[in-house]
């Protein structure tokens, strides 16, 4: 388990090297929905998302041996973009594995930051493999996307921010792929505030955590528009976190998250991911749960696939 300790150690090894992000009220978004709510915009990262807070956690805590024989992580793509950044910045070797179907923009932008990318597998599963495999291989030292303890402290650096902007926020509504992110701001936010209400959403395709925490057996898809939540089994240290701390789980599905996606653009002005717009998609299609409450939602991050942006606009401009 993470401590609210971590967290705070965290934010000052972060600070300075990334963006305190804007925690604003959307009054327009309120309206629709029925209740206050506050966007995080991590979508303003220079990797435009949250991800690079807990890469540059745990590398700013390898040891001078392990700096010397470089870092390969594996990732769909946001947390890619966040070790290959923060290696360059410290000038450490970075091998990145990625699944083969990654969007184009985000291996480009991966390499754009001297990452060595090599594209495998078909799953996120089958890249971790080889990632795993490499590791070994190269003597490189593995950076988990959620699974580390050094980068859900770095994630949860965001809820300290959003407290401190807004302290009298009911509920934090959290996407989840491998929990990382909502293991971090849960601890944080519940150490902080006990009574906050911690809300995570998954889409209807990807159902990994609801399925582990609740016993469940829904089916598994095979895509989804939310590509940086699509992960098929959920971190280990981040399900003991989210069965002590997360006070209920969404599903929402692709029309939700296309909707949210189109709002954020057409009233925010704020380009999100499918994974980003997941806290939006549930409270459009869950709206009673958060009648009346004010709301903290984390717009995780921005870099969509331009083709997949286009055809969402198209479909609801229809």
């Amino acid at each position: 388990m993470i401590s609210l300790q971590d967290i705070e150690l965290a934010a000052q090894r972060l600070h300075g090297h990334i963006l305190e992000t804007p925690c604003v009220e959307s009054r327009t978004l309120s309206q629709i929905v029925g209740a206050q709510v506050f966007l995080k915009f991590e979508n303003l990262q220079f990797t435009a998302s949250f991800k690079e807070r807990g890469a540059c956690n745990k590398l700013a805590q390898l040891t001078p041996e392990e700096s010397a024989r470089g870092v390969i992580a594996m990732s769909a793509g946001n947390h890619a973009q966040g070790v290959a950044y923060h290696a360059q910045r410290l000038g450490l070797r970075a091998v990145i594995v990625m699944p083969r179907f990654t969007p184009d923009v985000k291996v480009e932008r991966t390499r754009g930051f001297g990452a060595e990318v090599v594209l495998h597998g078909d799953t996120l599963d089958e890249a971790r493999s080889h990632a795993r495999a490499l590791a070994d291989s190269q003597g490189l030292v593995f950076v988990h996307p959620y699974d580390d303890a050094a980068v859900a402290a770095g994630q949860g650096t965001l809820a300290l921010e959003m407290l401190k902007a807004q302290p009298d926020l009911d509920m934090l509504v959290v996407a989840i792929g491998g929990g990382g992110l909502i293991a971090g701001v849960a601890t944080a936010a519940k150490a902080l505030k006990p009574g906050i209400e911690i809300i995570g959403v998954q889409t209807q395709r990807f159902p990994s955590m609801v399925n582990a925490i609740q016993g469940s057996e829904l089916p598994m898809g095979q895509s989804t528009i939310a590509e940086g939540i699509a992960v098929a089994s959920p971190g280990e240290l981040t399900q003991g976190v989210v069965r002590a701390l997360v006070d209920d789980l969404l599903l929402v599905d692709e029309g939700d998250i296309e909707q949210a996606v189109l709002m954020l653009l057409e009233i925010e002005k704020t380009l999100v991911e499918g994974a980003g717009a997941a806290g939006l998609a549930a409270m459009l299609r869950h709206r009673e749960r958060f009648a009346g409450r004010k709301v903290g939602l984390v717009l995780s991050g921005g870099n969509i696939d331009p083709l997949l942006l286009a055809a969402i606009i198209e479909r609801g401009m229809v």
